[in-house]
């Protein structure tokens, strides 16, 4: 079986025990997303709690619902927060905590970081000193496997291309780690992997 065959395979064993298991929440179905998981809020509790979340002053976060309260909390944290766009279609998007006070909660969703945000592209992008990004699965090793257009990676390698080495988190339900993600010589690997119950910090 080559690798592309055993990634997509993963991602629809993932996808079908989330939709089982009743963890899966809107929006549904969570096939050929980045699942919004039960418990994502717990898991965004415990990042707040990491030192590299108290020490970070830009925190960049992907857009999708599962770490929408990630993005709630550097806003609440007084960090400034880097969100790509949906599909990397408006490229990025800057939101300062100083003009959304009390909008937090809706200045971290898509529709509000455009309306609160300014769009840049990525040679704008002030420099993260933290990544989070969602996954569908991850291992022990730091693998991640992202929904299959490749848009983690594009950002988590435009990123350290322009910034050198920066640490990337992921927030997931522990039923999305698993022993072995299938990977390829270019994917990109996460430092830290937080669920609703544990810190898993990968050795390199």
């Amino acid at each position: 079986m080559n690798v592309k065959t055993a990634k997509k395979l993963l991602r629809e064993e993932i996808w079908t025990k989330l939709e089982i298991g009743g963890i899966a929440r809107f929006p549904l179905p969570c096939y050929g997303r980045i699942p919004n998981f039960a418990g994502s809020e717990k898991a965004a509790e415990k990042l707040r709690l990491l030192k590299e979340w108290k020490q970070a002053r830009v925190v960049f976060a992907n857009p999708d619902f599962a770490q929408q309260k990630v993005r709630e909390y550097a806003l609440l944290d007084g960090k400034l927060l880097v969100m790509a766009s949906p599909k990397l279609q408006h490229g990025y998007i800057v939101v300062n905590p100083k003009k959304v006070k009390g909008f937090e909660s809706l200045a971290s969703t898509i529709r509000g970081a455009f309306r609160y945000g300014e769009t840049v592209n990525a040679q704008a992008i002030p420099k993260p000193d933290l990544i989070v990004e969602g996954s569908v699965a991850v291992d022990f090793s730091g693998y991640r496997l992202g929904k299959g257009h490749g848009y983690g990676d594009v950002e988590i390698s435009t990123l350290k291309r322009m910034f050198g080495e920066i640490p990337v988190v992921t927030t997931v339900h522990d039923m999305q780690v698993v022993d072995a993600v299938p990977f390829e010589e270019n994917d990109e690997k996460v430092s830290m992997i937080v669920t609703p119950t544990r810190v898993i910090r990968i050795l390199t």
